[in-house]
């Protein structure tokens, strides 16, 4: 297989084009339809137009974590914690922004402080000092926002806890919505994958030797009954959902299970799940989404839309306006 040029997937986007805020109502984001040779220009709100009785929607259920803390170095210096999994007692596996943090760096909270004592792979593990600090924990935002997100930033269907960032493609939908794609006769079917925060991390080795950080995903029996029995195309509202109907597949079938997923999916790659369509925000150059989605509806066409895109000065990335396309 060719080696890939992570140039050959990458475009200039103007920094006013990443969006800061979401549309409000939150259907109200533009949607762009790529289907077939078409591009059409549209609100989400008409994205039920595009679907068909028979057809599987798939949903990620997971919920975004209060797992980021603020504080400061014994300098002074700002830092932040992003806390990705328990070791034991106060101990926690997690990510840190400060300058030149390493073992022995001590950070001080509002109700305490907390102490780097290890690593593990790319993380750090610190030592909390109290439980009372992660009352003051808020949402681990995507890097290219500027400010604290609430509820904008959790999806209407939200109910596991536990991801590090937000399955954004869902963030478009209401209730509302919901049922009215399901009055069309369409399933909406559910699964989990709980996004790690190395969902943001660049690919600085080359794709080859490139590892994802291992995510939880978990798909019940109703969910993967609906997907195979379906009269309809399989539709998959965002690169985590599609991620976890890959990595669920067995003898081209998805099957019912958890368990943690380390799938890298770019191009070339043979999609198993027999996903048919995919909702997807508009996504970072060069990055691991970016590769998954020309994997799913190829690059030149992709680059292609996301170029229209710019053009019409659409919003990018979390926070962002969407894209459904179809393979």
């Amino acid at each position: 297989m060719a080696e890939i040029n992570l140039d050959d997937y990458s475009y200039e986007l103007p920094e006013e084009l990443i969006a800061q805020k979401a549309a409000r109502p939150r259907d109200s984001a533009r949607l762009m339809a790529v289907m077939g040779g078409c591009i059409e220009h549209c609100r989400f709100s008409d994205i039920a137009g595009f679907l068909k009785r028979g057809d599987v929607l798939v949903l990620n259920s997971t919920k975004v974590s209060k797992a980021k803390i603020a504080g400061k170095k014994e300098s002074g210096a700002e830092a932040e914690v992003v806390l990705e999994k328990k070791v034991s007692g106060l101990e926690w596996e997690c990510k840190i922004k400060c300058r030149r943090p390493r073992k022995g760096t001590r950070i001080f909270f509002e109700h305490g402080s907390g102490e780097i004592v290890g690593r593990s792979g790319e993380s750090f593990v610190i030592r909390l000092s109290s439980k009372g600090i992660l009352k003051k924990a808020f949402l681990p935002g995507p890097p290219y926002i500027k400010r604290r997100l609430g509820n904008e930033y959790q999806t209407v269907y939200a109910d596991k806890e536990g991801s590090l960032a937000a399955p954004t493609a869902g963030l478009h939908f209401t209730k509302r919505l919901i049922k009215k794609i399901e009055a069309k006769g369409v399933k909406v079917a559910y699964v989990t994958l709980h996004v790690s925060y190395g969902t943001f991390k660049s690919i600085d080795y080359g794709v080859e030797n490139y590892v994802m950080e291992p995510e939880f995903f978990s798909v019940s029996e109703d969910a993967a009954r609906a997907i195979n029995e379906r009269k309809g195309r399989l539709v998959a509202v965002g690169t985590t959902v599609l991620k976890a109907l890959e990595s669920s597949c067995r003898d081209d079938k998805v099957v019912s299970g958890q368990g943690f997923s380390e799938l890298f999916i770019y191009p070339p790659y043979e999609f198993k799940s027999g996903c048919d369509v995919l909702v997807t925000n508009f996504h970072l150059p060069k990055s691991t989404l970016m590769l998954m989605v020309c994997a799913f509806a190829g690059r030149e066409r992709v680059l292609r839309a996301y170029k229209e895109a710019i053009e019409k000065k659409y919003r990018f990335y979390s926070l962002g306006d969407a894209m459904v396309v179809e393979r």
